[in-house]
């Protein structure tokens, strides 16, 4: 059993699956963290529009903030759950938000593929396995 597990949401069907891995995963009197990374654009050029770019930065807030809601609503009122969305580079967020909260476990779905692609791991998966110190669970959709 995990005192504390992390689980990183892109709000993707195959992220719900770390659901039921967590439940079965976590202590007694263990806390779920759930992470959902907002991207954040920045202007390049001068011909890009900051109200566009701020529009759009609101956006994948909006939608980090749903995904963390959503996933924390599939489990039940006696799990510690702490919702968290930070902006940054998914892969990276995720390691460094593992370190400063001192997760035991991070749980994290492998990309949801078909045929050959069903065979090699997520982008984010990948980068995360290879980029942290701390266990971490692979769901496979």
């Amino acid at each position: 059993m995990f005192d504390k597990i992390l689980l990183p949401t892109d709000g993707s069907e195959f992220s719900e699956h770390e659901v039921e891995r967590a439940i079965k995963a976590l202590s007694d009197d263990g806390e779920i963290i759930i992470l959902s990374v907002a991207a954040k654009l920045e202007a390049t050029t001068p011909f890009q529009s900051k109200k566009n770019i701020a529009r759009m930065n609101k956006g994948f807030l909006e939608e980090a903030h749903a995904n963390v809601n959503r996933m924390a609503r599939r489990f039940d009122k006696h799990v510690k759950v702490k919702r968290m969305v930070v902006t940054g580079i998914p892969s990276e967020t995720i390691v460094e938000v593992a370190e400063k909260e001192d997760v035991d476990l991070i749980i994290i779905a492998a990309s949801g593929k078909s045929g050959l692609q069903r065979f090699f791991i997520g982008s984010v998966a990948e980068k995360v396995l290879k980029s942290t110190e701390r266990d971490v669970l692979l769901i496979h959709n």
